[in-house]
């Protein structure tokens, strides 16, 4: 869970800046994306699968090089 402690000084906008911030990098945002549709399991093994041939075939060229 995110929460932002409005400091001293600090405006609304500033406040909800970092908030947004910490929502990017806590990974919430990108979850909420993932999550917003049903996914069969079968095309989260798929994704995964790709994921870890493309992961592969990146170190395979870099390696050759």
């Amino acid at each position: 869970m995110v929460k932002v402690l409005v400091r001293d000084r600090e405006s609304i906008q500033e406040a909800v800046r970092r908030f947004g911030k910490l929502v990017m990098r806590s990974g919430l945002k990108k979850e909420m994306r993932r999550r917003k549709y049903y996914e069969k399991p079968s095309d989260l093994k798929r994704r995964a699968r790709l994921r870890a041939e493309r992961r592969a075939m990146k170190e395979r060229l870099l390696v050759q090089d």
